[in-house]
């Protein structure tokens, strides 16, 4: 038997006890680096989005709905299936769609992301990845989409628009997108520092938020917004079997559930 000197003992001492970190025996590139960077940098963007106080806040010119619906893709980049997501940037404010497991070439996610329009912004960059495990997520699609002047007016328009990637310009797909605008802006308040605060949840995000409740008020509980029912949504189909049924629930969203602004939206989109 050999004998446990005080030399090997020390090797066992420096030993990692406990599970491995997901970095484990990776080797690390510049192009990692950076990646991480630009996602640490999507998060911050988006928590200051969330957080931001009066005195910070941006000049703002109204309300955009946007809903990623779907995309088309031409090519099918993971080694056994593709998980895609959308990173949408409007202005200095980053957002992201959930991921479409095993979406392939045509993934759906039906996200609706409600955001304050900055003034002077008039495009939307949109960046389509690759979930990986065991690697940094992959980029394997982009476009720049301006928004349309038809939109800015109040209408709701929906398209699809083409994507960029590897196999060119214009060349890698096409991303169906719904947008509308509300030019109503909810100004920032000032309101007594020494008010209770309530968390409740925002109805956009469902991620929690402040609410100061000014003393001596009693609370009041205001109903949920309306929702389209099945059958309210066969009907709206019915009457629109050229649309697809999710694009529809997708424009119910957009205009808070209100029947005939869904129906108003649909004529303008099919006109």
């Amino acid at each position: 038997m050999e004998e446990v000197t005080p030399r090997s003992n020390e090797h066992w001492k420096r030993a990692y006890l406990g599970p491995l970190p997901d970095e484990f025996l990776r080797v690390t590139t510049a192009q990692d680096i950076q990646e991480v960077s630009d996602r640490q940098a999507a998060l911050a963007l988006q928590s200051y989005h969330n957080t931001y106080t009066p005195h910070m806040a941006p000049n703002f010119v109204g309300r955009l709905s946007i809903t990623i619906a779907q995309a088309k893709l031409v090519k099918n980049y993971g080694i056994t299936r593709m998980d895609p997501y959308v990173r949408l940037r409007v202005g200095h404010f980053v957002y992201e769609t959930q991921t479409a497991p095993n979406g392939g070439r045509n993934p759906r996610w039906n996200r609706v992301i409600h955001c304050q329009l900055p003034a002077g912004v008039d495009t939307i960059a949109l960046e389509i990845y690759d979930e990986c495990n065991f690697s940094m997520d992959e980029l394997i699609a982009w476009a720049e989409i301006r928004i349309p002047q038809s939109v800015l007016r109040g209408e709701t328009h929906e398209d699809w628009y083409p994507l960029s990637g590897k196999q060119g310009e214009g060349l890698e797909g096409s991303l169906d997108m719904v947008m509308s605008f509300n030019n109503m802006v909810v100004q920032p308040r000032m309101i007594q520092t020494n008010a209770p605060v309530v968390l409740v949840p925002n109805v956009a995000t469902g991620t929690p938020m402040p609410v100061f409740v000014a003393p001596n008020q009693p609370q009041v509980a205001r109903p949920p917004p309306p929702v389209l029912t099945d059958d309210d949504l066969t009907r709206i189909h019915e009457m629109f079997p050229q649309v697809d049924k999710e694009v529809i629930k997708s424009v119910a969203v957009a205009n808070n559930q209100d029947r005939d602004a869904v129906i108003n939206a649909l004529l303008q989109m099919s006109s």
